[in-house]
C-alpha cells in the first residue's frame, strides 16, 4: 500500500467531556465496534478483566476516573483508528490540551441531563484555537433528560459553534424507543443494556411508512415525522467542508452504556471525519505526504507496567514513514536516536511494529533522552510548535519525609514532570523545590505515584503564589539587572527556563510597570 492510501486510511482523534459525562464509556464501546474487545464490562466495576480497558492506572481504579490520556488503535470497515482517550476531570486538563495537539479531529461527549457543562466549555476553547474538527454525542438518553432542541441551543451558545444533528432521539428515559439516523436514513431500535453487538437497524427512506407506527407506536411516529420535518427546515443540509474546517458540530444521540447511538456516530465518523493534517513547524509547514519521516512527542509516561520500571514517549507521526531500527535526527538532542522497540497500544496491551505512518501514534522505550515536544526527523533541524505548558493556578512547596530516600524523590520527580503530570519549579535562592498544577487532585496523584512507584514520601505544603511567569529580554544586561534584583522571586522551570513568581495579581501589574522591558509569558512557549 502507497504512503498516501496509508494516509487517507487513519482518523486520529480524541474523546473530550466533562467529568461523568460518559467518555470512557464510549471509548470502550467504540473498541467493541473495533472488534478490539469482545464484552463490554460495566466501567467502575471493582473486577479488574472487565474494567474499562483505557483505565489502567492505579488510582484510576480505584476512584473510576481517568487520570492520563490512554491510546488506542483499532481497525473498522478497513479504516486505522487511533482512538486518544482523555481525562475529564478539570485537574488534568493540561494532559488533555497536549493530546489535542496530537489529533487531527474530536468527540466531544455531553450528558443529556447535565447538558454543557464547564469543562467542556473550556475542552472547546482549545479544539477552536486550531479550529479542530468536532462531532458532538450527546449521552445517557436511556435517563430522564432536557428538551433535545434545548440542548441544541446551549451546544451553540455556550460552545460558540453552529450544529446540525445527524441524528434524532424518539422518545427518552423510559419511554425512549431508539435512533433515527438522519445522514442514512435507517431506525435503530432501542434494547436496553446491549452488552454485545447486534445490528437490527431498518431504512425508512419514507418515514410516512405505515411500518413506523407499528414499531414504535402511532404517537412517537408522529412526533418523529414532526421532529424530522421541523430539523430538515430550521437546520442547513449538512456540509462536510464546514465541519472540516471546524465551523459546524455534526450531533448524534445515544446512550453509551447501553451501546446504542454509537454505532450511527462510528460508521458516519469514519466517512467524514479528516485524514492526517499538515502541521506547522519553526521553519515550515509540514504536510503527511512528504516522502520524510517527522513527528513530535506530546506524552511521556513511567512505569505503564509495574513490573518492569519502564519510560514510554508517545510520538504522533506527521510525515513519511517511521521505522524500527533507523536512526532519527533528535533535534534538541546530541545526537541520532535508533528505536529497536516501538509498539502501537489497546491501552494497556502493546505489540510491536516495524513501522508506521502519519496519523499513527507510537510509542517509544526511553531511557531519558526524550521530553514533552521533542522532534524528530529523518534529517531535516525543525521543532513542531503548539505544545506549551500553561501557567499552574496552584502551587505547593515538596517537602522530603525520609532523607535518605532523597535520590528516589529526584528521579520520580523529575520523571514525572517529563511526563506533563505537573510543572516543577526550583527557586534560584535556596534549591526550593514548588509543584505548580492546575487543580488539587494531581497533588494526590503525585504523591500516590512517587510513594508507589519510587518508595519517596513527601508532603505538599501550601505557598503563597498567583503565577508563574516566563521571562525573556532582549537586552541580556537588563534581563540579568530584573534576575539580580528580584532574586528571590526567580526560579526555573524543568527545560532551565527563567520563570518569575508572582505573589498576587496587583503586585505583578506593579512589576510589569516597573520593567516595560522584560517580557511575562504565561505560557512556556513563546
Amino acid at each position: 500500500m502507497s504512503l498516501t492510501e496509508e494516509i487517507k486510511k487513519r482518523r486520529t482523534f480524541a474523546i473530550i467531556a466533562h467529568p461523568d459525562a460518559g467518555k470512557t464509556t464510549l471509548t470502550e464501546k467504540l473498541l467493541l465496534f473495533g472488534g478490539a474487545i469482545q464484552t463490554a464490562g460495566a466501567v467502575k466495576s471493582n473486577k479488574i478483566d472487565t474494567a474499562t480497558k483505557s483505565d489502567w492506572m492505579e488510582i484510576e481504579k480505584q476512584r473510576g476516573i481517568s487520570v492520563a490520556t490512554s491510546v488506542m488503535g483499532f481497525e473498522y470497515k478497513d479504516v486505522k483508528i487511533n482512538l486518544l482517550d482523555t481525562p475529564g476531570h478539570q485537574d488534568f486538563a493540561e494532559d488533555t490540551y497536549r493530546t489535542l495537539t496530537a489529533v487531527d479531529s474530536v468527540i466531544m461527549v455531553i450528558d443529556c441531563v447535565k447538558g454543557v457543562e464547564i469543562q467542556t466549555e473550556k475542552l472547546m476553547e482549545v479544539c477552536r484555537m486550531r479550529n479542530t474538527p468536532v462531532i458532538c454525542f450527546i449521552n445517557k438518553l436511556d435517563r430522564e433528560g432536557r428538551d433535545p432542541y434545548d440542548l441544541l441551543d446551549e451546544v451553540e451558545e455556550k460552545l460558540n459553534i453552529k450544529v446540525r444533528p445527524l441524528s434524532w432521539p424518539i422518545g427518552m428515559g423510559k419511554g425512549f424507543k431508539g435512533v433515527y439516523n438522519l445522514y442514512e436514513k435507517k431506525l435503530n431500535l432501542f434494547t436496553p443494556s446491549q452488552r454485545k453487538l447486534s445490528d437490527d437497524r431498518q431504512v425508512f427512506e419514507n418515514l410516512d411508512d405505515p411500518q413506523l407506527d407499528t414499531l414504535i407506536g402511532p404517537g412517537n411516529a408522529s412526533q418523529l415525522r414532526e421532529d424530522v420535518d421541523l430539523i430538515e427546515g430550521v437546520y442547513p443540509d449538512f456540509d462536510v467542508k464546514d465541519y472540516l474546517e471546524g465551523k459546524i458540530a455534526p450531533v448524534f444521540f445515544g446512550s453509551a452504556v447501553n451501546n446504542f447511538g454509537v454505532n450511527e456516530m462510528l460508521d458516519t465518523f469514519i466517512k467524514i471525519a479528516p485524514t492526517p493534517k499538515s502541521r506547522d513547524t519553526d521553519v515550515r509547514e509540514v504536510n503527511p505526504e512528504e516522502s520524510k519521516f517527522s513527528g513530535f512527542v506530546f506524552k511521556i509516561h513511567a512505569n505503564m507496567d509495574p513490573n518492569h520500571r519502564n519510560r514510554i514517549a508517545f510520538l504522533r507521526i506527521c510525515s513519511g514513514t517511521f521505522e524500527r531500527n533507523k536512526p532519527y535526527n533528535h533535534v534538541r538532542g546530541p545526537k541520532p536516536l535508533r528505536f529497536s522497540n516501538v509498539t502501537q497500544f489497546m491501552a494497556q496491551d502493546k505489540e510491536i511494529i516495524d513501522e508506521a505512518f502519519p496519523g499513527d501514534i507510537v510509542g517509544l522505550y526511553d531511557t531519558g533522552n526524550l521530553k514533552i515536544g521533542d522532534t524528530l526527523t529523518e534529517g531535516e533541524n525543525m521543532v513542531f510548535t503548539g505544545i506549551p505548558s500553561f501557567s499552574p493556578e496552584i502551587f505547593r512547596e515538596v517537602v522530603n519525609k525520609d532523607a535518605m530516600k532523597t535520590k528516589q524523590l529526584e528521579k520520580g520527580l523529575k520523571q514525572l514532570m517529563e511526563e506533563g503530570v505537573a510543572q516543577l519549579f526550583t527557586f534560584e535562592m535556596g534549591q526550593r523545590k514548588v509543584v505548580g498544577t492546575v487543580g488539587q487532585l494531581q497533588f494526590e496523584v503525585i504523591q500516590f505515584r512517587l510513594k508507589n512507584e519510587y518508595n519517596a514520601t513527601v508532603e505538599f505544603h501550601p505557598m503563597n503564589l498567583y503565577k508563574a511567569c516566563w521571562i525573556s529580554c532582549k537586552d541580556k544586561k537588563q534581563l540579568d539587572e530584573f534576575v539580580r534584583s528580584k532574586n528571590r522571586y526567580i526560579a526555573r522551570d524543568k527545560d532551565d527556563k527563567l520563570v518569575f513568581m508572582a505573589e498576587s495579581k496587583s503586585w505583578l501589574q506593579m512589576v510589569q510597570d516597573n520593567y516595560p522591558e522584560i517580557e511575562f509569558h504565561f505560557t512556556s512557549e513563546f
